[in-house]
């Protein structure tokens, strides 16, 4: 058994511009990255999954935060479980499956990232000219395999 976890999307930012000649600056929070996947991958020159009894939990990382100046946090890059052509990848109950890798190169993505949040920027309007709300990340998916 495997657990696997995709990473969580990074938060939104509530900032401001803040200029000494600028009187009217206005929001300027970025939005947060995405989090990282999880995939498996066939790959050639493995031929047993030992790697696999020493070393069972995989966790992606999580996506950067937004910042001020409308910057927008980094992705998180993906998790690659890499496994031998032929493998079958099984929930837990060890009868639903999931994935048949029995070509070369096969990408099955297990476990998607959860999205980045939403900065103050993308609240403002004509109304709210000052929004003070952001979006945390959501988070990404788990599971046992």
């Amino acid at each position: 058994k495997v657990y696997i976890r995709s990473g969580a999307g990074g938060d939104g930012c509530v900032s401001f511009r803040r200029e000494k000649f600028i009187p009217h600056g206005g929001p300027d929070g970025g939005d947060g990255g995405r989090g990282g996947d999880v995939v498996i991958e066939a790959v050639d020159g493995l031929n047993t999954l030992i790697d696999y009894r020493y070393l069972q939990h995989f966790k992606a990382e999580r996506g950067g935060h937004g910042m001020g100046k409308n910057r927008t946090g980094a992705d998180a890059p993906e998790t690659v479980l890499r496994v031998p052509v032929g493998t079958q990848v099984f929930e837990e109950d060890q009868e639903t499956l999931i994935a048949d890798l029995d070509q070369l190169g096969d990408r099955v993505l297990l476990a998607r990232g959860g999205t980045g949040g939403w900065g103050n920027t993308r609240f403002k309007s004509s109304v709210n000219q000052a929004p003070r709300r952001f979006n945390p990340g959501l988070p990404g998916e788990e599971r046992w395999i």
